[in-house]
């Protein structure tokens, strides 16, 4: 795990941390107690070394800190020496947002994304789309969406092929299967959600909601899809 500046104002009683995890981290049920002990340590580091700015008017509970923080572990967390080196500060905003950043216009669909530009090492997130995404019923994850694009994007490019994470010799499997998939869904015969067809990127970012939330589902949906994924994300 790389070395990166302490943030002191994200302190969070560990039996607060622990609370949230179990009641409204699926993902972390699921681990045994070890392994939970790790992810608690994956968040606790998350929170020591990110910033988490509420932006207009926002209302940031430690609860809301603790589930942008599991959002962020959930996905490397087979990976221990991985951490976010391009994200310095979560801003977190009341409401969608528009591609202007505002909150009150009509085109307010905007749930969450990784900056660029003057907003590089950022990340914006939707309150309501935060927590909504740790309901149990939905299937989508909005946080762990933006954070498999900053993933993504480590490589320096959000393309749907995670280098620093997929295998060289399932890269050409990976690019096969999604695009068979993307065809799927472009032609209404898929259950997969029509985002995903939008490009590559968020293919891979939407299919990794489902398999970080609902994993038994898209096993039995998509077994091969699934056991790509799971190749990408539990390799040691």
């Amino acid at each position: 795990m790389g070395k990166k500046n302490t943030v002191k104002d994200n302190f969070i009683k560990p039996i607060i941390i622990e609370d949230v995890l179990e009641n409204k981290v699926s993902f972390y049920t699921r681990l045994d107690l070890a392994d939970k002990e790790i992810f608690r340590e994956r968040v606790i580091y998350f929170l020591q070394t990110t910033k988490i700015s509420p932006e207009k008017g926002a209302v940031v509970t430690d609860e809301d800190k603790v589930l942008i923080a599991a959002s962020a572990t959930i996905p490397l967390f087979h990976f221990h020496h991985w951490a976010y080196e391009n994200l310095d500060e979560v801003l977190i905003y009341p409401d969608f947002f528009d591609e202007k950043f505002g909150t009150v216009s009509e085109n307010r669909n905007v749930a969450g994304m990784v900056g660029t530009g003057f907003l590089n090492h950022k990340m914006i997130l939707s309150l309501p789309a935060l927590r909504t995404g740790f309901m149990r019923y939905l299937e989508g994850n909005t946080a762990i969406h933006e954070f498999v694009h900053l993933i993504d994007k480590a490589d320096g490019e959000i393309d749907g092929v995670p280098e620093y994470l997929i295998p060289k010799e399932l890269i050409n499997p990976w690019l096969h299967e999604m695009d068979r998939t993307i065809k799927q869904i472009r032609e209404g015969k898929s259950d997969i959600r029509e985002y995903a067809a939008t490009n590559d990127a968020e293919f891979l970012a939407v299919v990794s909601e489902y398999f970080f939330k609902k994993p038994k589902q898209l096993q039995e949906d998509h077994p091969k899809l699934y056991s790509m994924l799971n190749e990408i994300y539990t390799r040691k």
